[in-house]
């Protein structure tokens, strides 16, 4: 197991594959391992760096005071380890906000950007989802917590040939409940609309249109402010579409990783 020291902490990371450098950064749980499928994908043309956010999965954190700043100088941490100046930041949901924030502060540390299923801020409906669930952590614990945000992030139709999708993970593996209320309260305060223009990154937008949890909406919002981004939209999918449809999403990822116009701008097929 490799671990890179951070302040108050250390990361757990896994890197796979050769070339030039991807960062896939996972969401409100926290593991690196909800990119399995695509990591593996893409590890036959990049060099993909996965990593546990603090606090969560094989990573350890003495803070549960989080913030996206902190997430953020994390992952800047994990790449000095690394020796990688400059990398592809592939952010979904929770790790979008990550993902923003270094490519509007640290531009030097951020080559081409993926915001999956992310936002810019949080709604009226998003704000009440997130305050519920936080609620339900608090009043009936870890197991109910993790049910029900089950299913918010599959859509229906998923649980037909996967009904152990409805299980819970390993208790515990998206940290103490201390750990994943800090991170929620993270995502209830971010809004980051004031400083999307400074994003000058080479960026994809893509989602789900059935996604209950980010709807579409909010991250059309960003390839609308993002000057020079690009949007692709998967008809189904859920918030966890890339699992639940991960041969399309891949094709979207290639598709802009890979192919560029004559303008420099990528080119996305539509679904």
């Amino acid at each position: 197991m490799a671990f890179a020291d951070i302040e108050n902490g250390r990361l757990y990371y896994e890197v796979i594959g050769e070339g030039k450098p991807l960062f896939l950064i996972s969401g409100l749980g926290g593991v690196g391992e909800f990119w399995r499928s695509q990591a593996e994908r893409l590890a036959s043309r990049f060099r993909v760096v996965l990593h546990d956010h603090r606090g969560t999965g094989s990573s350890t954190t003495l803070t549960t005071e989080y913030s996206v700043e902190l997430m953020a100088a994390d992952v800047m941490a994990l790449m000095d380890h690394l020796g990688v100046e400059q990398a592809t930041m592939i952010g979904h949901s929770t790790g979008g906000i990550i993902a923003q924030t270094l490519a509007a502060f640290h531009p030097q540390r951020v080559d081409d950007l993926v915001l999956s299923a992310s936002w810019a801020h949080g709604d009226a409906y998003f704000r009440s989802l997130f305050e519920l669930r936080l609620a339900v952590l608090k009043a009936a614990g870890m197991d109910a917590y993790e049910r029900l945000g089950r299913l918010f992030r599959y859509p229906p139709w998923f649980f037909e040939d996967r009904p152990d999708a409805l299980a819970p993970a390993r208790l515990g593996e998206s940290g103490t409940e201390d750990v994943i209320a800090s991170r929620i309260g993270v995502l209830l305060s971010f809004d980051s609309r004031a400083f999307l223009s400074r994003i000058g990154a080479r960026t994809l937008v893509i989602g789900a249109e059935d996604d209950a949890v980010t709807p579409r909406y909010l991250w059309n919002e960003l390839a609308e402010k993002i000057e020079n981004a690009v949007l692709a939209t998967l008809p189904t999918g859920g918030h966890f579409c890339p699992q639940t449809q991960p041969d399309l999403y891949h094709r979207h990822l290639l598709d802009f990783l890979l192919a560029e116009t004559a303008d420099n701008r990528p080119a996305v097929a539509k679904a």
